[in-house]
């Protein structure tokens, strides 16, 4: 399978790239994609939620009232959760909500979204450029010329193409990533990817194993 290299300016250069039939043209699996999307989305949660339970309420301990005699139940401290300013019952206590999946299962999910991405055109590949200073009037002129700019879009560079990185980081329709912090997540939510030469070498060289 082969694309079509395309330069900054939106147009079709000489240059093809050949993709790799197991990356890009599979057959999604779906559960897999879903597994990896939960375990993405579990490990972005802080977990630091806490709510006091009985033991560790900061309240008298004095007997409110006698035993028996008076009708009602009995009752011992303040601390109880029945009374307000009590304990919470089975309250939420921190905990860690990530999840071990396996790295062969990962790279099934990355494959899948890819080659689904490829069935509908998502896909341009983009040879590699940079800026000489940080400027997001230049970023947003790319955008442009790929037609882009009206579209939630994802930007893979390879690794050290920090002017590119800083220009975008002012824009909310687009993301950029090195290839070394490509994620399920973001992949499912552009609506176009866009993969500079150097990053998909590596992206796929790290997809085959």
């Amino acid at each position: 399978m082969e694309l079509k290299v395309l330069n900054i300016q939106g147009k079709e250069t000489t240059k093809t790239v050949s993709l790799d039939d197991s990356i890009f043209g599979i057959e999604p699996r779906e559960h897999s994609v879903y597994l990896e999307v939960k375990q993405y989305l579990a490990a972005q949660r802080q977990g630091t939620h806490k709510a006091k339970e009985r033991a560790e309420v900061s309240r008298s301990t004095r007997k409110i009232k006698k035993q028996k005699g008076t009708g009602g139940a009995r009752a011992g401290s303040m601390k109880s959760p029945i009374f307000i300013g009590g304990g919470t019952i089975f309250g939420p206590r921190p905990r860690d909500y990530s999840f071990k999946l396996n790295k062969s299962q990962k790279r099934l999910a990355k494959r899948s979204v890819l080659s689904q991405k490829m069935k509908d055109n998502e896909i341009k590949v983009l040879e590699d450029f940079s800026f000489e200073a940080p400027k997001t009037k230049q970023f947003i002129e790319v955008l442009k010329a790929l037609g882009l700019d009206d579209k939630k879009s994802l930007f893979v560079l390879g690794e050290g193409n920090d002017n590119v990185y800083l220009s975008s980081r002012n824009l909310t329709g687009t993301k950029v990533v090195s290839n070394s912090e490509l994620n399920i997540y973001d992949l499912i939510n552009a609506n176009e990817i866009v993969f500079l030469e150097g990053a998909l070498e590596k992206i796929q060289e790290n997809l085959r194993k």
